[in-house]
């Protein structure tokens, strides 16, 4: 088996659907005109997909480890493609938001196992390291490059084309998968098939998600009642959907660094378009140093940093340009120049985030064995899927009640409490030599 062909479908299948959390961004002005949406349903062409994804995150990671990490990231690309093609051809606004639904279940599925995946195929801590910060590109870089993607195809092919470009690759990636991995047995159903943990997990996270985009207020407590729940009974269950045990404190930290990120990415891209009056396609390509830088560190970079100074001095470091960055955004005047008000803070954010994120990954999965790889890469994506939409709810609305110079600061804000919170001594890598 070529591992490391098999880590280029991995990552190929979580970038198609990262990028289909940002890529239909661009579009909704044009989906809501051709399908008939009003201001409130057109919405759910994000939502759907949010919820059905958030929710689904972990206990698809478990299913995973119960049936065979293979088997569900197979039936999650399969799912995910089917979907993407029915989104491109829907004629109506029901049938696009029920299409971006089932989306959100299949990406759920291929992702929530395919962190897992990249750690069993990489045992060694060296090549580990490598292969997760290839990873950790995908995922840091997706979301800014789904914004270029889809003002390209937007303006130039049509909005159908943002969903079925997804079914070639699709396509191939389902024909390569058999051909990469070995078949898995799974530990079997009767390992941890908690049965009520699922439904208070999955009902709590999906009322969450929606309570977060709706907003809410009764679904928030019915989210908050469930989710303490389902914490209960995994702290008492013989085999827990989730043992508590891989709950660390790399999760917190990944959650406000999410939420931070998330933030930043939403408010830059409306005052790109509503301040400075960018286009489409010129906001997308506006976001590209940050891509760009998160690649450099991320592959390449964070790995030598780490071996030499360690993880946790990488990780602050990382935590600290962010918080700089976004704070030279709180200048960021009405009449702002691209190149001085804006291209220094993308460079501290996309080289801080690069660093950080690869860090953080490993973190949040050491210790995780081969049993346990699934649920242990479904709790990362569902914090990572959390924290962006919190910070998203909480700093539009800070943005639409004072102005972006204070959804900025809330976001940096996050951003140091993520630092603070950064303080496990624990390191993958020896100290300076």
């Amino acid at each position: 088996m070529n591992r490391w062909m098999a880590l280029v479908v991995l990552c190929t299948g979580t970038l198609m659907v990262v990028l289909d959390g940002s890529i239909v961004a661009v579009a909704l002005p044009v989906i809501g005109r051709d399908l008939g949406f009003d201001g409130a349903g057109l919405a759910w062409v994000v939502n759907a997909y949010l919820i059905a994804f958030g929710g689904l995150l972990l206990l698809a990671g478990r299913v995973g480890d119960l049936v065979g990490r293979r088997r569900v990231f197979l039936a999650g690309l399969v799912l995910f493609t089917a979907a993407s093609l029915l989104c491109g051809f829907a004629g109506s606004a029901a049938v696009l938001v029920v299409a971006r639904f089932v989306q959100g279940v299949g990406g759920a599925m291929a992702s929530a196992v395919a962190l897992g995946m990249v750690v069993t195929l990489f045992p060694a801590p060296a090549e580990r390291a490598k292969a997760l910060g290839v990873y950790s590109f995908t995922q840091a870089a997706g979301s800014s490059l789904g914004l270029v993607l889809g003002g390209v195809l937007t303006e130039t092919a049509g909005w159908h084309w943002i969903f079925i470009i997804n079914v070639p690759i699709g396509v191939v990636a389902v024909a390569l998968v058999p051909r990469l991995f070995a078949a898995e047995r799974g530990l079997g159903l009767s390992a941890g098939a908690d049965v009520p943990g699922a439904v208070l997990g999955t009902a709590g996270l999906m009322l969450g998600v929606y309570a977060i985009v709706g907003p809410s207020p009764l679904s928030g407590v019915a989210a908050v009642l469930l989710i303490a729940g389902f914490v209960a009974r995994q702290a008492t269950a013989a085999a827990p959907l989730m043992p508590l045990r891989l709950v660390r404190p790399a999760n917190l930290t990944m959650l406000l660094l999410v939420a931070g990120m998330f933030g930043f990415q939403f408010l830059t891209a409306l005052y790109l378009q509503d301040v400075l009056g960018y286009g489409a396609v010129a906001t997308g390509l506006a976001f590209l140093p940050a891509p760009v830088l998160i690649a450099v560190v991320s592959l390449g970079l964070a790995g030598r940093l780490t071996a030499r100074y360690g993880e946790r001095a990488v990780l602050a470091g990382g935590l600290a340009l962010i918080v700089a960055g976004l704070l030279l955004l709180t200048r960021a005047p009405a009449d702002g120049h691209y190149a001085v008000d804006l291209f220094p803070a993308l460079a501290l954010l996309g080289s801080g985030f690069g660093a950080s994120v690869v860090v953080l990954f490993a973190r949040a999965m050491s210790g995780a064995d081969d049993a346990a790889a699934g649920v242990t890469s479904g709790i990362v994506n569902t914090t990572q899927q959390v924290g962006g939409a919190l910070g998203l709810a909480a700093l539009a609305s800070v943005a639409a009640r004072w102005d972006f110079s204070a959804a900025y600061l809330g976001a940096a804000l996050l951003v140091l409490l993520a630092l603070l919170s950064s303080t496990e001594r624990r390191k993958l890598a020896p100290q300076r030599r």
